[in-house]
This record gives C-alpha cells, sequence and structure tokens, in this order.
C-alpha cells in the first residue's frame, strides 16, 4: 500500500492504463520509475492489448447517446470489468505493484464548455483489483479553464527529453515540444479515429499497413475541403474530441461522392500534410513517432516524406504502450504533489495537480 506522506520515495511499480478514442483496446502496463538527481528513468516489464468484447465495444461507442441512469451504471460496469483485467494481469508477476493509473476512456469532452467525462469508475478499479487506483486525469485541469488535453506532454518532458518533438499517432495525432522552456503541446487533427471509420464501412477492422489506402487516388477538392477546416487556423492551446470528428469532419467526407478508397487516400495525404505543417516549422532534429498509426506503412511513409526532420521509430513496446506508460507516471507525479497537467500546454489558468485516487 503506498504512503501518501511518502514524498521522498525515489522508485515506484505502476500500471497503467489506457484506452483510446480508436476503440483499439484497453492497454495495460507494468512500469517501474526510478528519480535520480531530479532525473526520471523508466522501464515497461509487461504489457498487454485487451480487445473489447463486442458488447463493451458497442457501448463504448454509443453510451454517449443513453440516458444519464445508463451512462452511471456503465462507468461502474466498465471500471469492474477493468478492475478484473487488472487482477489477471498481475497473477504471477514477481513485481507488486504499489498502485494502478487508469485514464478512463473519453465519452465526453468539451472543455470549451467546461466539462469532460472519462469512464471506468476508479472505485470499482481499485475494489476488484485489490490496488489502489488514481483516475480521472483531465477534470481539475478543464475546471481551470484548460483543455484537458494534451496530459502526456509532462512525460514527453521527463521521459523522452532526447527528442525534440514526440509526435502520437493515436485516435487523433497531437504532438508537444519545448520552446522557450515551456512545453508546449495541441492535437494536430484526427488520426486513427477517422482511419478505421472509413476502413470498417467497407468491412474491415482497420486499415492494415495502409493498403487500402494505396489503392485509391488522392481528391484534390476533398482535400482543399479538409484542409481548409477553421480548427488548423487556430492558435494553441486545442484540443478535439469525438464531438468535433462527428458533426465537422466526418460530414465533408460524406458529401463526396467518390469511392471510400479514395476517400481514405485523400484522408491519408491531409493528416500527413497537417502534421508536417506543423512540426516543419518547430525547429529540431527528430521526431519520436509512437502511438497505433506508427504501424501504418503508409502513413508514415508520407510523414517522413514531406518533414525536415529525422523521424524515430522506436521499439513495439514505446510505439504501443507510450500513453498507458506516462499515465502510469502522472500517477506518480500525483502521488508526489506535482504538477502534470501544464498551463502552457492547456491554457489553464494554472498548473494543476492531477488526478483522483481511490483505496
Amino acid at each position: 500500500m503506498i504512503n501518501l506522506s511518502d514524498l521522498n520515495k525515489t522508485s515506484y511499480n505502476v500500471i497503467g492504463v489506457m484506452s483510446g478514442t480508436s476503440l483499439d483496446g484497453l492497454d495495460i502496463c507494468l512500469c517501474s520509475f526510478k528519480k535520480n538527481d531530479e532525473k526520471w528513468a523508466y522501464q515497461i516489464h509487461k504489457a498487454i492489448t485487451l480487445n473489447y468484447t463486442d458488447e463493451i465495444k458497442g457501448k463504448l461507442t454509443s453510451v454517449f447517446t443513453t440516458s444519464g441512469l445508463e451512462l452511471t451504471k456503465f462507468d461502474y460496469d466498465y471500471g469492474r470489468w477493468i478492475g478484473i483485467q487488472i487482477k489477471a494481469f498481475t497473477q504471477g508477476i514477481d513485481t507488486t505493484p504499489d498502485f494502478i493509473a487508469s485514464h478512463g476512456h473519453t465519452i465526453y469532452h468539451k472543455p470549451n464548455e467546461g466539462y469532460t467525462l472519462q469512464i471506468g469508475k476508479g472505485a470499482a478499479i481499485a475494489a476488484e483489483s485489490g490496488l489502489p487506483c488514481i483516475c480521472d486525469f483531465r477534470s481539475s485541469d478543464v475546471c481551470r479553464s484548460g483543455q484537458g488535453a494534451p496530459l502526456v506532454p509532462i512525460g514527453d518532458k521527463f521521459l523522452f527529453s532526447e527528442y525534440d518533438i514526440c509526435l502520437n499517432l493515436g485516435g487523433f495525432a497531437n504532438l508537444s515540444y519545448e520552446y522557450n522552456n515551456n512545453r508546449l503541446a495541441f492535437d494536430i487533427g484526427p488520426c486513427n479515429i477517422i482511419l478505421n471509420s472509413i476502413a470498417q464501412e467497407m468491412g474491415y477492422s482497420f486499415d492494415c499497413e495502409g493498403n487500402l489506402g494505396k489503392i485509391g487516388s488522392v481528391n484534390e477538392s476533398l482535400l482543399s475541403s479538409l484542409n481548409a477546416l477553421d480548427y488548423y487556423h487556430k492558435d494553441s492551446p486545442k484540443s478535439l474530441g469525438r464531438e468535433w470528428v462527428e458533426s465537422t469532419f466526418a460530414p465533408i467526407i460524406k458529401d463526396y461522392n467518390i469511392s471510400p478508397e479514395d476517400k481514405l487516400s485523400t484522408v491519408y495525404e491531409h493528416i500527413s500534410q497537417q502534421i508536417c505543417i506543423v512540426t516543419n516549422r518547430i525547429n529540431g532534429k527528430n521526431i519520436l513517432i509512437t502511438g497505433g498509426g506508427t504501424h501504418n506503412g503508409l502513413l508514415i511513409h508520407l510523414i517522413r516524406n514531406k518533414s525536415n526532420h529525422s523521424i524515430v521509430t522506436p521499439d513495439n513496446l514505446t510505439i504501443d504502450f507510450k500513453e498507458a506508460l506516462i499515465f502510469a507516471f502522472l500517477g506518480v507525479l500525483y502521488i508526489q504533489k506535482q504538477y502534470s497537467a501544464l498551463a502552457s500546454v492547456t491554457g489553464a489558468s494554472t498548473n494543476s495537480i492531477s488526478g483522483c485516487l481511490y483505496y
């Protein structure tokens, strides 16, 4: 059991849990962190991605349209399910975790209206797993008028400082980098959330290696319409959610009477253009790319061709579990009473210590 009063502790074993907007599954990883002279080192000891059952995936996709009663019930049920999976994950491991740090699954994210919601009840996770659980990492920042996202940049700053830019290709493409001794970060645009959606309309769960996108051709008119969206011309801090994709981005694609292959090819071109428009303005030599989209050969090829930076793709553990690792690290910062949500990133009135602890 962790001791909240022990702020001098320099090593932790933490289970990080992440569920992204692309619904690829639940990431669980056991990590260790060690502090030495104000520097943090990490190691991932064990990690898995659990595919969602059709029932859970269906509810995660649709629960935002249901009643408050149904949403509340699923919040607890989903938390219990996560806790059960973590308990199974920890069976037979030699390292005893100090606690769990769970991001939860985002259902609503409207920071400009003052709210965000990630479900997967931390109390239920703690009860089922038998381990303390830190969760609800975004609310503190949103309540201080911030975007509540991205939160990964604090981990980029302390764990991946050797890279000039850290780029994540998840449901959304987002990045972080250092500028004038401040960490800056924001969502660039949609990524796997829209690529997976188009692939699913074609009868595939996702576009493996970008093979479907290679078949089509870029539609210049659609490409221009997507590139003209207001979001891309806003200054940071800024962040995106499912709501924006459904109300603004996806309808533009649906309005075009072209093949799904051409739609997919055009979206690939759009994503790579927007990523490189942003990153090519940033001084530095290298970009670390992680997240599920890193396995997409076509997308990485397009980014490499447009980028003026050296592209670094790390080992698969780092590619697939960097976000879960960093949310585990956010749990460490919570215990240490250190800021994890940075006002320079989110636009909040102040930095905040993010999280909520359940025993």
